[in-house]
């Protein structure tokens, strides 16, 4: 019996296969989860080929959260579908590289600002407005972040994107705590997905972090940070809520890179 059986959780965002979100899938049913995932536009197509490594093939559910009409069906399509939802992970993101990125800090129109907060952060609450109405004590949302607590070289206004969710999150936790709701974040340290490979971040990042995480970081898994998401979206963390869960070998405790050599024995 996995510490899921018998939640509904809604994962949006999903578009690859080697995405978190995927990651986040497909270790919720395998910890005994019924889940439905949602997406919308182009983006559909590539959902629909990932879903279809997943066993049971889940549902689908077109979603823009910009959209106030799309937000508004939601309750009633996860009904439909699930009966209603104990767990949603948000894992949308959005900032045009071209616009606010790869040091355009300075420059960035406020209009693809705007478009970044909206999507990446506020949509955090959106999806709160539209869901938590249909949940019962012991929801928990789940939300992906990127080390916010810091400035990164070229990540720019994604990066402010993502330290307002950190604090969407927060308030969240303080609003949704009295009906029993939890909201969390996983902050993981950089995986190799589609969306990173749209950031325009200085070619040796990944490197440092290898090399400075003192538990070691695989950047070509999703399993660390989708088992933290499961864990957090389950019972055992029922006490748990406005949380940075990071999953990222360490890296955002150390200094600097730490020895790697054996314990000093007596």
């Amino acid at each position: 019996m996995g510490i899921l059986e018998g939640k509904r959780v809604l994962v949006t965002g999903l578009t690859a296969h080697n995405s978190i979100a995927f990651g986040i899938a497909d270790q919720a049913q395998r910890e005994g989860a019924k889940i439905v995932v949602s997406n919308f536009g182009r983006a559909m197509r590539m959902t629909r080929r990932s879903v279809a490594k997943l066993d049971p093939v889940p549902d689908i559910i077109e979603l823009d959260v910009t959209n106030e009409a799309d937000l508004a069906r939601l309750p009633d399509e996860l009904m439909d579908k699930l009966g209603g939802v104990d767990g949603v992970v948000h894992s949308i993101a959005f900032a045009d590289p071209v616009k606010t990125m790869g040091g355009r800090f300075l420059s960035a129109p406020w209009e693809a600002v705007a478009q970044s907060l909206q999507i990446s952060s506020y949509s955090l609450a959106a999806l709160a407005r539209a869901c938590a109405p249909i949940m019962e004590p012991g929801g928990a949302f789940v939300a992906l972040s990127f080390q916010a607590n810091v400035s990164w070289p070229s990540y720019d206004w994604m990066g402010v994107s993502k330290a307002s969710l950190e604090a969407v999150s927060r308030y969240l936790a303080r609003y949704l705590g009295p009906m029993g709701i939890r909201s969390n974040i996983v902050s993981a340290g950089p995986i190799n997905t589609l969306s990173k490979k749209a950031i325009p971040i200085i070619s040796d990042e990944e490197e440092q972090w290898v090399a400075r995480a003192p538990l070691r970081w695989d950047p070509n898994s999703t399993r660390a940070a989708a088992l933290a998401a499961c864990a957090l979206l389950s019972d055992y963390f029922g006490s748990t809520t406005g949380e940075i869960v990071h999953v990222d070998g360490g890296f955002h405790s150390t200094g600097i890179k730490p020895v790697r050599s054996n314990l000093i024995k007596a």
